[in-house]
């Protein structure tokens, strides 16, 4: 933040000036100072992104059976992306970015693209893959 052409200061620890900053990452989560999820929300998404790329080799191997892959799925993938959601105060908006980007991974999984008019439910169904959204209210509801 900029008062009077300086940079504010926030408190003094040891001795030493603190700068004030709007964002940071703590334990391997984002916080910032208005308190909205949008850079966790991101991040989040790009460490998902991540470790798909890692077992991707699994993930669109054809001879693999659904099943195989909604496990491994489940097990590698989903937690990178709900990591930290017990905490969260999420809004709709939200939620439904970590939808589409989970959405978008089970597609490619079962090699369907839009192109194909295939519903979401269907993909959920044969993979057996509850929604990103239910999963981070069902860990608050735990916590």
């Amino acid at each position: 933040m900029v008062f009077n052409g300086e940079e504010e200061i926030g408190d003094m620890l040891l001795g030493e000036k603190v700068k004030k900053v709007n964002n940071f990452k703590y334990l391997g989560s984002h916080l910032t100072s208005d308190g909205y999820l949008d850079v966790e929300i991101n991040h989040r998404i790009k460490s998902v992104w991540n470790n798909w790329k890692n077992v991707s080799g699994v993930l669109c191997d054809k001879k693999m059976s659904a099943r195989v892959k909604a496990n491994v799925h489940k097990t590698v993938v989903r937690p990178a992306m709900i990591y930290g959601a017990e905490a969260w105060l999420i809004k709709e908006s939200q939620k439904k970015k970590l939808d589409v980007a989970e959405m978008k991974m089970l597609r490619w999984m079962c090699g369907v693209t839009k192109l194909d008019k295939i519903r979401n439910e269907r993909i959920r169904g044969t993979t057996k893959v509850v929604e990103t959204s239910k999963k981070v209210q069902e860990r608050r509801l735990q916590w």
